[in-house]
């Protein structure tokens, strides 16, 4: 595990601990892999996944799961940010971007706004 690796999962990781509240809970926190879900449950009775950040082979994986059912909330991310999206959720680094970090913390607090909502209806 790269050392550059473990300080962009710190960082990442105190990203996603900014917004755990009531609405939601960590459920895995251990060395390279956090996983935080809603209090909300789905169809199967189980609580929804809000995010993970995990330290993978090569990358740090930053998943906000958010944006599976709103994509609409990353439609205003910047080209730079927009060049480290896999897929619809994840976001992968492998070198520490503070400016990226700070858009991203923005779009985690927006994704939390939303949550708070839809657990709210």
């Amino acid at each position: 595990m790269s050392s550059d690796f473990e300080t962009i999962f710190g960082t990442l990781r105190g990203t996603m601990l900014e917004v755990v509240d009531g609405a939601l809970m960590v459920t895995d926190d251990k060395p390279g892999s956090l996983t935080v879900k809603s209090q909300r449950l789905d169809a199967k009775g189980q609580p929804v996944w809000f995010g993970t950040v995990t330290i993978k082979r090569s990358y740090v994986a930053y998943h906000l799961m958010t944006l599976y059912e709103h994509p609409e909330l990353a439609a205003g991310i910047s080209d730079d940010l927009a060049k480290r999206k896999q897929g619809k959720t994840c976001f992968n680094f492998k070198k520490s971007d503070q400016a990226l970090f700070d858009e991203l913390a923005e779009l985690t607090k927006s994704a939390h706004a939303v949550e708070i909502q839809t657990s709210a209806t």
